[in-house]
């Protein structure tokens, strides 16, 4: 199965009649249901059911919209065996880094959270014609098996707002977040968005 949004080249792929061309605006696509098409059942059955065939996504993503089919995929993640992309290489560099590092960001929060990942080769800008002004790489990408359990869009709002003044300590930000929430619990605001661990997220997503 193919997904694009060129007319002429979906025209094109539809001219090797061993795909399947969905021609498309890829943040429209419903992948839950394609995965259940893929596998031959019916769209509306349960996620998570027995049965349920898994899908492995591969794609040269547009550099510029690549943050939102990411997150776009990262609510259908039960469903996916694994993702392969070639990407801007500092996009990359942001999802797969680590704490206490200028490239650790919201996004990589989010993706750690249901994916191991791994930058798996480099590719430089003469490996195309014409040659793009930047750095590309290809990630690879594995839903954990066991994710933690929790609300995505309190995370989701909990991560923007500790990393909206990353260059100042948590509490001018995340602290002020959690007390409208009125959050009793043990948390050190002393540090900035970027010294806090994903796991500390995750546990402070399901008691905030």
């Amino acid at each position: 199965t193919v997904i694009e949004l060129d007319r002429d080249l979906a025209a094109e792929l539809r001219k090797h009649p061993q795909l399947d061309v969905i021609e498309s605006d890829v943040l429209k696509v419903d992948f839950r249901a394609l995965a259940d098409r893929l596998a031959g059942l019916d769209a509306s059955r349960a996620a998570g059911e027995s049965g349920r065939g898994k899908l492995r996504v591969v794609g040269n993503l547009p550099y510029n919209i690549s943050t939102p089919i990411l997150f776009h995929l990262l609510d259908v993640a039960d469903v996916v065996e694994d993702q392969h992309f070639m990407l801007q290489k500092e996009v990359i560099d942001r999802m797969v880094a680590s704490p206490s590092t200028g490239d650790y960001s919201r996004l990589s929060v989010m993706l750690q959270w249901r994916y191991a990942m791994e930058n798996v080769l480099f590719v430089p800008p003469q490996s195309f014609d014409p040659p793009p002004r930047v750095d590309s790489a290809i990630v690879r990408m594995v839903p954990h098996a066991a994710p933690e359990v929790l609300d995505a869009r309190l995370l989701s709002e909990m991560v923007r707002v500790a990393f909206s003044q990353r260059r100042k300590l948590l509490r001018h930000s995340l602290g002020t977040w959690l007390e409208q929430r009125q959050f009793s619990g043990e948390f050190n605001l002393q540090r900035r968005a970027e010294e806090v661990p994903v796991a500390e997220y995750l546990a402070l997503a399901k008691v905030a």
